[in-house]
Protein backbone atom coordinates (compact mmCIF):
# COMPACT_ATOMS: atom_id res chain seq x y z
CA UNK A 1 0.00 0.00 0.00
CA UNK A 2 1.47 3.19 -1.29
CA UNK A 3 1.18 6.60 1.22
CA UNK A 4 -1.18 8.87 -0.57
CA UNK A 5 -4.60 10.93 0.47
CA UNK A 6 -6.43 7.90 -0.41
CA UNK A 7 -4.76 5.44 1.22
CA UNK A 8 -4.37 7.67 4.63
CA UNK A 9 -7.47 5.66 6.35
CA UNK A 10 -5.97 2.45 5.67
CA UNK A 11 -2.55 2.90 7.39
CA UNK A 12 -2.95 2.18 11.29
CA UNK A 13 -1.07 5.19 13.10
CA UNK A 14 0.82 2.94 15.99
CA UNK A 15 4.12 5.00 16.39
CA UNK A 16 3.55 7.22 13.51
CA UNK A 17 1.40 11.08 13.90
CA UNK A 18 -0.66 11.51 10.62
CA UNK A 19 -2.04 14.35 8.69
CA UNK A 20 -5.63 15.03 9.04
CA UNK A 21 -7.41 15.37 5.54
CA UNK A 22 -8.40 18.82 6.33
CA UNK A 23 -4.84 19.82 5.79
CA UNK A 24 -4.82 19.32 1.79
CA UNK A 25 -7.49 22.15 1.74
CA UNK A 26 -5.09 24.89 3.13
CA UNK A 27 -3.97 27.68 0.75
CA UNK A 28 -0.66 27.61 -0.65
CA UNK A 29 1.49 30.14 1.02
CA UNK A 30 4.98 29.12 0.52
CA UNK A 31 7.08 28.72 -2.34
CA UNK A 32 9.87 26.69 -2.52
CA UNK A 33 13.23 26.32 -4.22
CA UNK A 34 14.64 22.54 -4.12
CA UNK A 35 13.16 19.18 -3.76
CA UNK A 36 16.35 17.82 -1.27
CA UNK A 37 15.75 16.02 1.72
CA UNK A 38 17.01 19.03 4.15
CA UNK A 39 14.05 21.27 3.00
CA UNK A 40 12.06 18.09 3.88
CA UNK A 41 13.18 17.69 6.67
CA UNK A 42 13.48 21.01 8.49
CA UNK A 43 11.02 23.93 7.11
CA UNK A 44 8.61 21.76 5.10
CA UNK A 45 8.30 19.64 8.78
CA UNK A 46 7.97 22.60 10.95
CA UNK A 47 5.27 24.04 8.62
CA UNK A 48 3.26 20.85 8.83
CA UNK A 49 3.95 20.47 12.75
CA UNK A 50 2.25 24.42 12.66
CA UNK A 51 -0.79 23.26 10.00
CA UNK A 52 -1.56 20.19 12.97
CA UNK A 53 -1.85 22.58 15.46
CA UNK A 54 -3.78 25.42 13.67
CA UNK A 55 -1.47 27.88 13.88
CA UNK A 56 -0.07 28.79 10.14
CA UNK A 57 -2.37 27.37 7.98
CA UNK A 58 -0.22 27.29 4.73
CA UNK A 59 1.33 24.68 2.54
CA UNK A 60 4.38 24.49 -0.01
CA UNK A 61 4.68 24.91 -3.69
CA UNK A 62 7.66 23.19 -4.17
CA UNK A 63 10.07 24.05 -7.30
CA UNK A 64 12.39 21.80 -8.58
CA UNK A 65 14.91 23.68 -9.99
CA UNK A 66 17.36 20.94 -11.55
CA UNK A 67 17.42 18.60 -14.55
CA UNK A 68 17.88 15.58 -12.61
CA UNK A 69 15.49 13.39 -11.15
CA UNK A 70 11.66 13.76 -11.70
CA UNK A 71 8.68 14.54 -9.35
CA UNK A 72 6.76 11.95 -10.27
CA UNK A 73 6.98 10.29 -6.36
CA UNK A 74 5.86 13.08 -5.16
CA UNK A 75 2.72 13.15 -7.21
CA UNK A 76 1.96 9.34 -6.60
CA UNK A 77 1.71 10.83 -2.82
CA UNK A 78 0.21 13.41 -3.32
CA UNK A 79 3.41 15.22 -1.23
CA UNK A 80 3.47 12.97 1.80
CA UNK A 81 6.26 11.92 3.02
CA UNK A 82 7.37 10.41 6.34
CA UNK A 83 10.11 11.88 8.48
CA UNK A 84 11.62 9.03 10.85
CA UNK A 85 13.91 10.78 13.23
CA UNK A 86 16.35 9.09 15.36
CA UNK A 87 19.03 9.98 17.66
CA UNK A 88 19.55 10.57 21.38
CA UNK A 89 18.68 13.38 23.56
CA UNK A 90 19.81 13.30 27.17
CA UNK A 91 21.94 10.05 26.26
CA UNK A 92 18.52 8.12 25.94
CA UNK A 93 17.08 6.74 22.68
CA UNK A 94 14.87 8.54 20.38
CA UNK A 95 12.10 7.53 17.74
CA UNK A 96 9.17 9.70 16.18
CA UNK A 97 7.89 9.17 12.58
CA UNK A 98 5.43 11.69 11.19
CA UNK A 99 3.46 11.87 7.89
CA UNK A 100 3.60 14.95 6.65
CA UNK A 101 1.59 17.18 4.35
CA UNK A 102 2.75 20.25 3.77
CA UNK A 103 3.94 19.88 0.10
CA UNK A 104 0.59 20.62 -1.70
CA UNK A 105 2.68 19.90 -5.39
CA UNK A 106 5.56 19.82 -7.20
CA UNK A 107 6.64 21.78 -10.32
CA UNK A 108 9.23 21.79 -12.78
CA UNK A 109 10.83 25.44 -13.48
CA UNK A 110 12.15 23.60 -16.81
CA UNK A 111 8.76 22.65 -18.18
CA UNK A 112 6.12 24.53 -15.99
CA UNK A 113 8.17 27.61 -15.53
CA UNK A 114 4.69 29.53 -16.31
CA UNK A 115 2.69 27.96 -13.49
CA UNK A 116 5.99 28.68 -11.53
CA UNK A 117 5.11 32.37 -12.17
CA UNK A 118 1.56 32.28 -11.76
CA UNK A 119 2.30 31.44 -7.83
CA UNK A 120 3.16 35.08 -8.22
CA UNK A 121 -0.61 36.21 -8.64
CA UNK A 122 -1.86 34.70 -5.26
CA UNK A 123 -1.78 37.16 -2.49
CA UNK A 124 -1.14 34.76 -0.09
CA UNK A 125 1.43 33.31 -0.97
CA UNK A 126 3.92 35.46 0.92
CA UNK A 127 6.95 33.54 1.69
CA UNK A 128 10.18 31.68 -0.27
CA UNK A 129 12.11 29.46 1.27
CA UNK A 130 15.23 27.70 -0.82
CA UNK A 131 18.01 25.73 -0.83
CA UNK A 132 19.79 25.64 -4.52
CA UNK A 133 23.30 24.49 -2.60
CA UNK A 134 26.19 27.05 -1.79
CA UNK A 135 26.78 27.01 -6.14
CA UNK A 136 23.38 27.84 -6.38
CA UNK A 137 24.52 31.20 -4.90
CA UNK A 138 26.20 32.88 -7.76
CA UNK A 139 25.49 35.55 -10.28
CA UNK A 140 24.67 34.57 -13.79
CA UNK A 141 24.18 37.57 -16.12
CA UNK A 142 21.61 36.56 -17.71
CA UNK A 143 17.99 38.06 -18.78
CA UNK A 144 14.98 37.23 -16.42
CA UNK A 145 12.70 36.40 -19.13
CA UNK A 146 13.79 33.51 -20.32
CA UNK A 147 11.86 29.86 -20.00
CA UNK A 148 13.24 29.85 -16.93
CA UNK A 149 16.25 31.85 -16.50
CA UNK A 150 19.36 29.51 -15.18
CA UNK A 151 20.25 30.59 -12.05
CA UNK A 152 18.55 30.87 -8.71
CA UNK A 153 18.96 34.50 -8.27
CA UNK A 154 17.66 34.84 -11.89
CA UNK A 155 14.37 32.82 -10.89
CA UNK A 156 13.88 34.51 -7.91
CA UNK A 157 14.18 38.17 -9.65
CA UNK A 158 11.70 37.00 -12.45
CA UNK A 159 9.17 35.76 -9.61
CA UNK A 160 9.61 38.98 -7.84
CA UNK A 161 9.32 41.35 -10.96
CA UNK A 162 6.06 39.13 -12.02
CA UNK A 163 5.02 39.60 -7.97
CA UNK A 164 5.57 43.40 -8.28
CA UNK A 165 3.42 43.54 -11.90
CA UNK A 166 1.02 41.62 -10.61
CA UNK A 167 -0.05 44.14 -7.38
CA UNK A 168 0.43 47.25 -9.30
CA UNK A 169 3.95 47.42 -6.76
CA UNK A 170 1.27 46.98 -3.64
CA UNK A 171 3.84 47.35 0.03
CA UNK A 172 1.29 44.74 0.90
CA UNK A 173 2.56 42.42 -1.86
CA UNK A 174 5.71 42.48 -0.45
CA UNK A 175 7.85 38.39 0.05
CA UNK A 176 9.63 37.28 2.76
CA UNK A 177 12.40 35.47 1.33
CA UNK A 178 14.91 33.01 3.92
CA UNK A 179 17.46 30.94 1.90
CA UNK A 180 19.19 27.88 3.69
CA UNK A 181 22.05 27.55 1.46
CA UNK A 182 24.89 26.95 4.16
CA UNK A 183 27.08 29.98 3.56
CA UNK A 184 27.52 33.01 5.90
CA UNK A 185 25.32 35.54 5.36
CA UNK A 186 23.42 33.58 2.44
CA UNK A 187 20.41 35.93 2.19
CA UNK A 188 22.50 39.46 2.25
CA UNK A 189 24.42 37.48 -0.68
CA UNK A 190 21.12 36.84 -2.77
CA UNK A 191 19.99 40.39 -2.32
CA UNK A 192 23.03 41.65 -3.74
CA UNK A 193 23.12 39.39 -6.49
CA UNK A 194 19.31 40.40 -7.09
CA UNK A 195 20.15 43.73 -7.59
CA UNK A 196 22.71 43.21 -9.39
CA UNK A 197 20.46 41.15 -12.09
CA UNK A 198 17.68 43.63 -11.47
CA UNK A 199 20.19 46.87 -12.97
CA UNK A 200 21.26 44.10 -15.96
CA UNK A 201 18.09 43.92 -16.76
CA UNK A 202 17.49 47.27 -16.86
CA UNK A 203 14.02 46.78 -14.43
CA UNK A 204 12.75 50.45 -13.34
CA UNK A 205 13.58 52.27 -10.46
CA UNK A 206 9.94 52.21 -8.49
CA UNK A 207 10.33 48.46 -9.08
CA UNK A 208 14.01 48.39 -7.32
CA UNK A 209 12.18 50.64 -4.78
CA UNK A 210 9.38 48.10 -4.06
CA UNK A 211 12.59 45.37 -3.83
CA UNK A 212 14.25 47.18 -1.42
CA UNK A 213 11.26 48.64 1.06
CA UNK A 214 8.88 45.96 0.87
CA UNK A 215 10.80 42.29 0.48
CA UNK A 216 12.76 40.89 3.34
CA UNK A 217 15.58 38.90 2.80
CA UNK A 218 16.49 37.26 6.11
CA UNK A 219 19.75 35.27 6.51
CA UNK A 220 18.77 31.92 7.96
CA UNK A 221 21.17 29.04 9.84
CA UNK A 222 19.84 25.41 9.27
CA UNK A 223 21.33 23.06 11.79
CA UNK A 224 20.38 19.32 11.06
CA UNK A 225 21.88 16.03 9.71
CA UNK A 226 19.33 14.72 6.84
CA UNK A 227 20.55 11.35 5.46
CA UNK A 228 18.16 11.20 3.26
CA UNK A 229 16.37 8.08 1.62
CA UNK A 230 17.48 5.05 3.51
CA UNK A 231 19.09 2.05 2.03
CA UNK A 232 17.12 -0.16 0.21
CA UNK A 233 17.20 -2.98 2.77
CA UNK A 234 16.65 0.08 6.03
CA UNK A 235 13.96 1.07 3.78
CA UNK A 236 12.11 -2.09 3.70
CA UNK A 237 12.31 -2.74 7.34
CA UNK A 238 10.90 0.55 8.40
CA UNK A 239 7.74 0.23 5.62
CA UNK A 240 7.28 -3.44 7.34
CA UNK A 241 7.58 -1.25 10.64
CA UNK A 242 5.09 1.69 9.26
CA UNK A 243 2.90 -0.49 7.23
CA UNK A 244 2.88 1.12 4.16
CA UNK A 245 5.23 2.15 1.22
CA UNK A 246 6.55 5.27 1.00
CA UNK A 247 9.12 6.13 -1.91
CA UNK A 248 9.96 9.17 -0.26
CA UNK A 249 10.66 8.39 3.05
CA UNK A 250 13.24 10.81 4.79
CA UNK A 251 15.99 9.99 7.96
CA UNK A 252 16.65 12.65 9.88
CA UNK A 253 18.38 13.04 13.49
CA UNK A 254 16.32 14.41 16.38
CA UNK A 255 18.00 17.72 16.84
CA UNK A 256 17.05 20.63 14.59
CA UNK A 257 17.41 24.30 14.56
CA UNK A 258 16.40 26.88 11.82
CA UNK A 259 17.59 30.50 13.35
CA UNK A 260 16.42 33.36 11.36
CA UNK A 261 17.39 36.75 11.19
CA UNK A 262 14.16 39.13 11.32
CA UNK A 263 11.60 41.75 12.68
CA UNK A 264 8.35 41.88 14.40
CA UNK A 265 6.94 41.65 11.01
CA UNK A 266 8.60 38.55 9.44
CA UNK A 267 7.68 36.93 12.96
CA UNK A 268 4.26 37.78 11.92
CA UNK A 269 4.40 36.38 8.66
CA UNK A 270 6.58 33.29 9.66
CA UNK A 271 3.83 32.00 11.84
CA UNK A 272 4.93 28.66 12.14
CA UNK A 273 7.45 29.60 14.28
CA UNK A 274 5.78 30.00 17.04
CA UNK A 275 4.69 26.34 17.38
CA UNK A 276 8.56 24.80 18.11
CA UNK A 277 10.94 26.51 20.41
CA UNK A 278 14.05 25.29 17.50
CA UNK A 279 13.16 27.97 15.08
CA UNK A 280 14.06 31.23 16.27
CA UNK A 281 13.34 34.43 14.99
CA UNK A 282 15.62 37.51 16.05
CA UNK A 283 17.53 40.61 14.98
CA UNK A 284 20.93 38.67 14.85
CA UNK A 285 21.92 35.47 14.46
CA UNK A 286 25.56 35.50 15.17
CA UNK A 287 25.42 33.97 18.08
CA UNK A 288 23.85 30.82 16.47
CA UNK A 289 26.68 30.58 13.57
CA UNK A 290 29.26 30.92 16.75
CA UNK A 291 27.85 28.13 18.51
CA UNK A 292 27.43 26.14 15.66
CA UNK A 293 30.90 26.63 13.93
CA UNK A 294 33.11 26.75 16.49
CA UNK A 295 31.31 23.51 18.77
CA UNK A 296 30.22 21.32 16.01
CA UNK A 297 32.14 22.27 12.98
CA UNK A 298 35.22 23.28 14.68
CA UNK A 299 35.16 19.75 17.01
CA UNK A 300 34.78 17.95 13.66
CA UNK A 301 37.57 19.67 12.10
CA UNK A 302 39.81 18.88 15.30
CA UNK A 303 38.77 15.73 15.89
CA UNK A 304 38.62 14.01 12.45
CA UNK A 305 42.82 13.85 11.79
CA UNK A 306 43.13 12.50 15.66
CA UNK A 307 40.19 9.73 14.88
CA UNK A 308 41.03 8.56 11.32
CA UNK A 309 44.63 8.11 12.45
CA UNK A 310 43.29 6.06 15.20
CA UNK A 311 41.76 3.83 13.04
CA UNK A 312 38.12 4.92 13.24
CA UNK A 313 35.75 5.30 10.62
CA UNK A 314 32.93 6.63 11.50
CA UNK A 315 31.93 9.28 14.35
CA UNK A 316 29.83 7.28 16.57
CA UNK A 317 32.48 4.21 16.06
CA UNK A 318 34.70 7.03 17.64
CA UNK A 319 32.36 8.82 20.42
CA UNK A 320 31.86 4.86 21.80
CA UNK A 321 35.42 4.77 22.34
CA UNK A 322 36.63 4.91 25.74
CA UNK A 323 39.75 7.38 24.90
CA UNK A 324 38.68 8.77 22.19
CA UNK A 325 35.32 9.92 23.56
CA UNK A 326 36.81 11.77 26.08
CA UNK A 327 39.17 13.05 23.67
CA UNK A 328 36.61 15.17 21.79
CA UNK A 329 34.22 16.27 24.91
CA UNK A 330 37.08 17.65 26.47
CA UNK A 331 38.39 19.43 23.55
CA UNK A 332 35.30 20.96 22.62
CA UNK A 333 33.93 21.41 26.26
CA UNK A 334 37.42 22.26 28.42
CA UNK A 335 39.20 23.78 25.41
CA UNK A 336 36.77 25.06 22.16
CA UNK A 337 33.47 26.85 24.34
CA UNK A 338 35.99 28.17 26.71
CA UNK A 339 37.42 30.42 23.78
CA UNK A 340 34.64 31.02 21.59
CA UNK A 341 35.78 34.75 20.05
CA UNK A 342 32.12 36.19 20.68
CA UNK A 343 30.23 36.94 23.65
CA UNK A 344 28.38 33.86 24.68
CA UNK A 345 27.00 32.76 27.98
CA UNK A 346 28.18 29.97 29.75
CA UNK A 347 25.31 28.25 29.92
CA UNK A 348 24.42 28.71 26.55
CA UNK A 349 27.97 27.13 25.05
CA UNK A 350 27.35 23.98 27.94
CA UNK A 351 23.83 23.11 26.47
CA UNK A 352 24.96 23.33 22.91
CA UNK A 353 27.99 20.98 23.87
CA UNK A 354 25.77 18.93 25.17
CA UNK A 355 23.72 18.76 22.62
CA UNK A 356 26.63 18.03 20.25
CA UNK A 357 27.76 15.10 22.03
CA UNK A 358 24.29 13.53 21.42
CA UNK A 359 24.28 14.34 18.04
CA UNK A 360 28.02 12.74 17.71
CA UNK A 361 26.80 9.82 19.41
CA UNK A 362 23.68 9.07 17.51
CA UNK A 363 23.66 5.31 16.29
CA UNK A 364 21.77 5.74 13.83
CA UNK A 365 24.51 7.96 11.61
CA UNK A 366 27.00 6.93 9.23
CA UNK A 367 28.76 9.66 9.16
CA UNK A 368 32.38 9.19 8.05
CA UNK A 369 35.54 10.86 9.48
CA UNK A 370 37.30 10.57 5.81
CA UNK A 371 34.55 12.76 4.45
CA UNK A 372 35.21 15.56 7.08
CA UNK A 373 38.37 15.72 6.18
CA UNK A 374 37.43 17.28 2.72
CA UNK A 375 39.35 21.04 2.86
CA UNK A 376 40.73 20.11 5.96
CA UNK A 377 43.27 23.15 5.83
CA UNK A 378 40.77 26.15 5.01
CA UNK A 379 38.58 24.23 7.65
CA UNK A 380 40.77 24.68 10.24
CA UNK A 381 41.92 28.89 9.71
CA UNK A 382 37.54 29.58 9.63
CA UNK A 383 36.60 27.49 12.30
CA UNK A 384 39.83 26.92 15.18
CA UNK A 385 42.71 29.40 14.07
CA UNK A 386 40.28 32.43 16.50
CA UNK A 387 39.71 29.85 18.93
CA UNK A 388 43.09 29.44 19.35
CA UNK A 389 44.08 33.36 19.58
CA UNK A 390 41.24 33.56 21.85
CA UNK A 391 42.30 30.52 24.42
CA UNK A 392 45.64 31.29 24.64
CA UNK A 393 44.59 35.15 25.29
CA UNK A 394 42.70 34.10 28.33
CA UNK A 395 44.54 31.50 30.09
CA UNK A 396 48.38 32.00 28.41
CA UNK A 397 48.20 28.57 28.16
CA UNK A 398 48.40 26.44 25.20
CA UNK A 399 45.18 24.39 24.44
CA UNK A 400 46.58 20.84 24.21
CA UNK A 401 43.99 19.04 22.74
CA UNK A 402 43.64 21.69 20.15
CA UNK A 403 47.48 21.20 19.73
CA UNK A 404 47.00 17.23 18.99
CA UNK A 405 44.60 17.94 16.69
CA UNK A 406 47.55 20.52 14.61
CA UNK A 407 49.40 17.84 14.95
CA UNK A 408 47.45 15.03 13.79
CA UNK A 409 46.32 17.14 10.95
CA UNK A 410 49.88 17.67 9.51
CA UNK A 411 50.57 14.06 9.78
CA UNK A 412 47.29 13.45 7.69
CA UNK A 413 48.26 15.84 5.00
CA UNK A 414 51.48 13.92 4.72
CA UNK A 415 50.77 12.53 1.26
CA UNK A 416 52.92 9.57 -0.44
CA UNK A 417 51.84 9.68 -3.82
CA UNK A 418 49.74 11.15 -6.42
CA UNK A 419 47.37 9.61 -9.05
CA UNK A 420 45.87 12.09 -11.68
CA UNK A 421 45.06 15.09 -9.31
CA UNK A 422 44.48 13.26 -6.14
CA UNK A 423 47.12 13.08 -3.91
CA UNK A 424 47.09 9.86 -1.19
CA UNK A 425 48.37 9.67 2.51
CA UNK A 426 49.02 5.80 3.96
CA UNK A 427 47.44 4.46 6.97
CA UNK A 428 48.12 1.04 8.00
CA UNK A 429 49.66 0.08 4.42
CA UNK A 430 46.52 1.56 3.11
CA UNK A 431 46.17 4.69 1.11
CA UNK A 432 43.65 7.42 1.58
CA UNK A 433 42.67 10.30 -0.96
CA UNK A 434 43.55 13.86 0.92
CA UNK A 435 40.87 16.06 -0.61
CA UNK A 436 42.47 19.72 0.26
CA UNK A 437 43.37 22.61 -1.72
CA UNK A 438 46.83 22.87 0.01
CA UNK A 439 47.44 18.79 -0.56
CA UNK A 440 50.57 19.83 -3.67
CA UNK A 441 52.09 22.39 -0.76
CA UNK A 442 52.11 19.19 2.06
CA UNK A 443 53.52 17.07 -0.39
CA UNK A 444 56.10 19.16 -1.05
CA UNK A 445 56.75 20.35 2.21
CA UNK A 446 56.93 16.69 3.62
CA UNK A 447 59.22 15.54 1.43
CA UNK A 448 61.83 18.86 1.25
CA UNK A 449 61.98 19.65 5.50
CA UNK A 450 62.66 18.13 8.82
CA UNK A 451 60.18 17.70 10.85
CA UNK A 452 60.45 20.60 13.06
CA UNK A 453 60.82 22.94 10.04
CA UNK A 454 57.83 20.98 8.94
CA UNK A 455 55.66 22.97 11.89
CA UNK A 456 57.59 26.06 11.93
CA UNK A 457 56.85 26.84 8.40
CA UNK A 458 53.52 26.05 8.08
CA UNK A 459 52.33 27.41 11.26
CA UNK A 460 54.29 30.71 10.59
CA UNK A 461 52.75 30.73 6.90
CA UNK A 462 51.03 33.57 6.78
CA UNK A 463 49.46 33.13 3.56
CA UNK A 464 47.17 29.86 5.35
CA UNK A 465 46.18 31.77 8.68
CA UNK A 466 46.80 35.35 7.99
CA UNK A 467 49.20 35.13 10.92
CA UNK A 468 51.99 33.99 12.39
CA UNK A 469 50.82 30.86 14.72
CA UNK A 470 54.91 30.85 15.69
CA UNK A 471 54.54 33.50 17.88
CA UNK A 472 52.19 32.29 20.23
CA UNK A 473 53.54 31.37 23.13
CA UNK A 474 54.36 27.88 23.03
CA UNK A 475 52.34 26.26 20.46
CA UNK A 476 55.01 25.47 17.95
CA UNK A 477 57.33 23.22 20.19
CA UNK A 478 53.66 21.59 21.34
CA UNK A 479 52.45 20.55 17.87
CA UNK A 480 56.50 19.20 17.22
CA UNK A 481 56.31 17.34 20.42
CA UNK A 482 52.73 15.99 19.71
CA UNK A 483 53.62 15.12 16.11
CA UNK A 484 57.13 13.29 17.05
CA UNK A 485 54.80 11.27 19.52
CA UNK A 486 52.60 10.55 17.03
CA UNK A 487 54.65 8.94 14.69
CA UNK A 488 56.55 7.52 17.05
CA UNK A 489 53.99 5.93 19.40
CA UNK A 490 50.44 6.34 17.68
CA UNK A 491 47.56 9.22 17.92
CA UNK A 492 46.03 6.96 21.25
CA UNK A 493 49.12 6.92 22.87
CA UNK A 494 49.56 10.69 23.07
CA UNK A 495 46.10 11.21 23.92
CA UNK A 496 46.01 8.79 26.71
CA UNK A 497 49.62 10.59 28.25
CA UNK A 498 47.85 14.30 27.61
CA UNK A 499 45.09 13.01 30.17
CA UNK A 500 47.73 11.96 33.09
Amino acid sequence: MLLSKINLKNIEAGNTTFSNESLFALPERVLQFGTGVLLRGLPDYFIDKANKKGVFNGRVVVVKSTDGGDAVAFDNQDGLYTLCMRGLVNGQSVEENVICSAISRVLSAATQWELVLKCAHNFELNIIISNTTEVGIELVKEHINANPPSSYPAKLLAFLYERYKAFDGSATAGMVIVPTELISDNAKKIKAIVFELAEFNGLEDKFIQWLEKHNHFCNSLVDRIVPGKPAADKKSLLEAQLGYQDDLITMSEVYSLWAIEGNQQVKEVLSFASVDERVIITDDITQFKELKLRLLNGTHTMSCGVAFLAGFTTVKQAMADKVLGNFVKQLMVKEIARAIPYPVAEKEATDFSAKVIDRFSNPTIEHQWISITLNYTSKLKMRVVQVLHRYTELYSAVPEKISIGFAAWLLFMKAVKKEGNVYFGELNGQPYPIKDEMAEYFFTHWKNLSTENLVKTVLSDLALWDADLTKIPGFENSVTDNLVQIMQEGVLSVIQKAEK
